[in-house]
């Protein structure tokens, strides 16, 4: 008699060492189902990293905008000021602006410099479709699958947003 468990609470036992078809195909089913499930995940949590990383640089790009904003009307209040009162007022508008535009250029440096990193492809994901892919093929060689669901939680990279 063997005993196969193939989830919580679910257990198969047979008499023989012969399997029917049906007890196959079944059996087939459920792991496909699994292996999907799994996937889904799998490419779902790929995805949520990638837009926040994403969001992130999408709000340096919005203080930069800003920052630009404030550069324009920093630099016509100066102009306006600075033709009227002919220097003082002028030049404190100017340095203050001229400061809005290192603020503006440094965040949107740093905006691009980090929504290069963003990709939209899960890598990981379209890696092990074709391990499955592979598998389907080639079913001799094939690998055991895990009975654990693949979690949300990413495992912690080296820092650099590639695994």
């Amino acid at each position: 008699m063997s005993t196969f468990v193939h989830g919580p609470g679910t257990r198969r036992t047979t008499t023989s060492g012969d399997t029917s078809i049906g007890r196959l195909v079944s059996d087939a089913t459920a792991d496909l189902q699994k292996l999907m499930r799994q996937e889904v995940a799998l490419a779902k949590a790929e995805i949520h990293e990638e837009a926040t990383k994403a969001g992130k640089a999408a709000g340096l790009f919005g203080g930069a905008g800003f920052a630009g904003y404030m550069v324009l009307v920093l630099l016509s209040f100066a102009a306006v000021i600075g033709i009227g009162h002919v220097l003082d007022l002028g030049w404190a508008a100017l340095i203050v602006a001229g400061l809005w535009a290192i603020a503006g250029a440094v965040m949107y440096t740093l905006g691009r410099r980090r929504m290069r990193t963003v990709s939209p492809t899960p890598h990981r994901t379209v890696e092990t479709l074709k391990e499955d892919a592979q598998l389907m093929r080639h079913p001799t060689g094939a690998r055991a699958i895990a009975a654990e669901p693949v979690s949300a939680e990413l495992p912690a990279g080296d820092g650099d947003g590639r695994r």
